[in-house]
């Protein structure tokens, strides 16, 4: 396929778009955008993918021979009578490939690896005659910096072919899956898959692709990311595009990685409101009207066809498009991959028939294009809303011309017991083995999500069930899991603003508001969904919202419980915040438990955004200020660490005394220091001064280093560096927080960010209990046993040979 950019248009003649938010803040649209909403067309750009059909033994892969014209004994397939929304649509003979491929992964299981990858092709219907076929092989022998050994072909005794399984098809496209079942070796390997006998709209776009599956006793190398879009408005040639897969890709050339994690917002289709189907809906001035709107099946159709184009052109987007072929995904959705704040609204707004109708339209290219599985045969409309009841039968309208594959789930789901509220399909959850001692929990915090609510009691439930099954599994077989990552779509360990949020919900608010739904005023301030205050969606959205306080605070302690059970080190992956940041949990430094010990001891890593813009550094440094020491429980604080120890390249994106937030967009890269490596070299300076961690960091607040693995962490940390980047042995987990240093810069190059994550040993019993620890709590200044904040003022600096790092300026409480 074609990369696909844009080109950035403006009228400054044109009037205000009264949809696009006066605010910068995290991913609302640029002020800019207010003076023209204009649609742009896509151009052809050069990607970085490099034409590898000559990779495959040609007596097996037809791949790379010329594009056919459906010549022979084809006949083509005959479409019946369709929706006018299927516009162009002609006698296609299904071999034009319009999106992919796109690699997933899966899951490990009895020494094989299992993920798919999907094409989508142009044309269809209820019956497909021509069945792609995908030749899938192991090539060489892979060095552990991925590289290989000997030819680059297919080995005779690992070459197979995967016929297409068609999950979806209509007039306008068909999405083939091929399942892939690859053996784990003792040492990493490099695999290749080509499919044969098809066409891609690109010259450029490689016919074969690569991917690496690491060795029986390894653990994968994880790239993690989030926001990967623009807001509607941003100009795009301003930040260079998805400019930072170019980086990844270089990242994943210097040492493969085996997984790619999304964290939510893959694709941003907010633009739907805007250029799309639902302007007529959006300039309706009225709440109520607005809630009373009906969402028939002609616009249904009408926001089908967006999602499903929408997709196709961000995923044919280069260079993002070429990581998708190569690199295996797991993703979660957040609101974006819907529409914004979609779940966040006031209920009775969120429970009107446009949103129930575009949650469920966004939710079928959800699962197709970033889950590769079948969606649901039909999706909620106001003509037929009982066949989304309980119990309902398929809209048949929906069904005309169009074959859907009866829905079957990879055990690697934990799917929830019931639907959405707003979202009529059940959560996906996930658990996988990210290789030989990492495991892998993704919790769907978008499908069940209200303003109240990030997930159903019983989800949890059935997700902890699931992982704590799995762990004592691994643990019986005398291979237990040392780490495990947890991805969810939004921070967790993160400054409050709560302050904020009580001006935005005051009675006070409300005269403005009576003003904004009569005669406009303030109407930048205010958003044109449930005329809420724009940026209240965003702060209701966060775990630290007063609004979820509760169940956060539930949920890090049943995580901290599973920890302890299983002496295993977790950490946590969020986005969506546009910003990089270090937040962590740890135990009160009264107990005096060192890091390597401490079940509390839990890592938040915010890397946001990939694509997106990032807000303006007055917010960095506003939520830098914010950044004070909270209790969770008597035995439990939080904060965030100091990473950044200086801006990127010779930027200066931050006020000096901002150590914790960086405003710039970045990816994060993860990486265990395997116990079968060998001990790293380094010249001195990377490399974590060999310290006593049980003596050097005793009782430092969370201001401070807290281990031997943060000590010095930034940009001369070894995990920073590529060179000794998880090239210990000690059982650690190196991060790597990439963070771009230009935005003018189309190659999109990084400063790297680095610490390291030790593993558990837990002591069950040795630091006292909990009563002794609310006793503790208790007797430090300005403290309570109830949960509380300090700021970094209050707290004395700790004698020891370790400095503490700068302390942030502090605000008021």
């Amino acid at each position: 396929m074609a990369a696909h950019g844009h080109d950035h248009t403006r009228d400054d003649e044109e009037p205000p778009n009264p949809y696009a938010s006066a605010t910068r803040w995290r991913h609302q649209e640029s002020s800019s955008f207010a003076r023209a909403a204009v649609a742009r067309d896509p151009h052809s750009s050069s990607g970085h993918s490099r034409d590898l059909s000559d990779f495959f033994n040609k007596s097996r892969i037809e791949g790379d021979r010329p594009p056919t014209n459906g010549s022979g004994n084809y006949k083509p397939i005959v479409i019946g009578n369709s929706d006018g929304v299927h516009e162009g649509v002609g006698t296609d003979d299904g071999k034009e490939i319009v999106c992919g491929p796109l690699l997933n992964y899966r899951r490990m299981e009895d020494k094989t690896w299992h993920g798919s990858v999907l094409i989508v092709t142009k044309g269809g219907g209820k019956v497909q005659t021509f069945q792609p076929i995908l030749s899938l092989g192991r090539v060489g022998e892979s060095a552990t910096n991925g590289e290989t050994n000997g030819s680059n072909q297919i080995r005779s005794n690992h070459g197979t072919d995967i016929p297409g399984i068609c999950l979806y098809s209509d007039p306008r496209n068909t999405f083939w899956e091929f399942p892939l079942v690859c053996d784990i070796a003792g040492h990493e390997t490099k695999w290749a898959y080509s499919i044969a006998d098809v066409r891609y709209k690109s010259e450029t776009k490689p016919r074969t692709n690569y991917f690496f599956v690491p060795a029986a006793d390894e653990s994968m190398r994880i790239m993690f990311h989030s926001c990967n879009g623009f807001s509607v408005g941003t100009d795009e040639e301003a930040w260079s595009g998805p400019a930072l897969w170019n980086d990844v890709m270089r990242s994943h050339e210097r040492a493969p990685f085996h997984v790619m994690i999304g964290g939510g917002d893959q694709i941003y289709n907010d633009g739907i409101r805007v250029k799309g189907p639902l302007r007529e809906w959006t300039d309706i001035g009225n709440p109520k009207k607005r809630r009373d709107f009906p969402f028939p099946e002609s616009l249904r159709a009408a926001c089908d066809d967006y999602y499903l184009k929408n997709y196709i052109r961000w995923y044919s987007t280069e260079p993002f498009a070429a990581a998708n072929g190569q690199i295996p995904q797991l993703n979660i959705w957040d609101d974006h991959d819907i529409i914004d704040g979609f779940g966040s609204y006031v209920n009775e707004f969120m429970k009107c028939d446009v949103f129930r109708g575009i949650g469920g339209t966004a939710h079928k290219y959800y699962m197709l294009f970033q889950h590769h599985l079948a969606p649901p045969a039909s999706t909620y409309t106001s003509d037929a809303p009982e066949t989304h009841e309980h119990g309902g039968e398929h809209d048949p309208t929906q069904l005309v011309d169009t074959y859907v594959r009866p829905q079957a789930f990879d055990s690697s789901y934990i799917i929830g017991s019931k639907p959405g509220p707003y979202v009529a399909e059940h959560s996906m959850n996930m658990f996988s083995k990210l290789g030989a001692r990492i495991a892998f929990m993704g919790i769907d915090a978008r499908t069940e999500r209200t303003r109240h609510q990030v997930n159903y009691p019983e989800t949890y439930d059935l997700i902890f069930n699931r992982v704590r099954d799995e762990l004592g599994a691994a643990a019986a077989t005398g291979q237990p899991f040392r780490h495990l990552i947890l991805l969810l779509g939004i921070p967790i360990a993160y400054p409050r603003l709560t302050w904020l949020e009580n001006v935005f919900s005051s009675p006070l608010i409300a005269p403005v508001k009576f003003l904004n739904r009569r005669f406009g005023f303030g109407g930048g301030v205010f958003n044109h969904f449930d005329g809420s205050v724009d940026l209240l969606d965003d702060l209701d959205d966060h775990y630290t919202a007063r609004t979820h306080k509760k169940e956060r605070n539930a949920l890090v302690k049943r995580l901290q419980s599973l920890c302890s059970e299983f002496s295993i080190r977790l950490t946590i992956l969020g986005g969506d915040v546009h910003l990089a940041a270090l937040g962590r949990f740890y135990s009160n430094p009264n107990l005096h438990i060192p890091v390597e010990k401490d079940h509390r001891y839990i890592v938040n890593v915010v890397s946001s955004a990939i694509v997106n813009k990032p807000p303006p550094a007055a917010i960095a440094n506003l939520l830098a200020s914010r950044n004070k020491i909270h209790h969770l429980d008597a035995d439990t604080d939080e904060t965030l660490m100091a990473l950044f120890d200086k801006d990127p390249g010779n930027s200066n994106k931050t006020r000096s005394s901002n150590n914790v937030t960086m405003p710039s967009r970045n990816y994060a890269i993860l990486t265990e220091n395997s116990p079968n490596n060998h001990s790293a070299h380094t010249d001195g300076h990377t490399e974590t001064p060999d310290l006593n961690p049980e003596n050097q960091f005793d009782g430092k607040n969370g201001h401070s280093f807290l281990s031997q693995g943060e000590f010095g962490a930034g940009t001369k940390h070894k995990a920073a560096n590529p060179e000794t980047h998880g090239k210990s042995n000690d059982g650690g987990l190196d991060v790597c927080i990439r963070v771009e240093i230009d935005q003018h810069d189309k190659e999109g190059k990084t400063e790297p960010y680095g610490l390291t994550i030790p593993t558990l040993s837990y002591e069950a019993g040795k630091y006292g209990t909990n009563a002794h620890a609310h006793h503790l709590h208790r007797s430090r200044p300005g403290t309570s046993g109830a949960a509380s904040t300090i700021p970094a003022s209050s707290i004395p600096s700790m004698p020891g040979s370790v400095p503490s790092v700068p302390e942030v300026p502090q605000g008021s409480h």
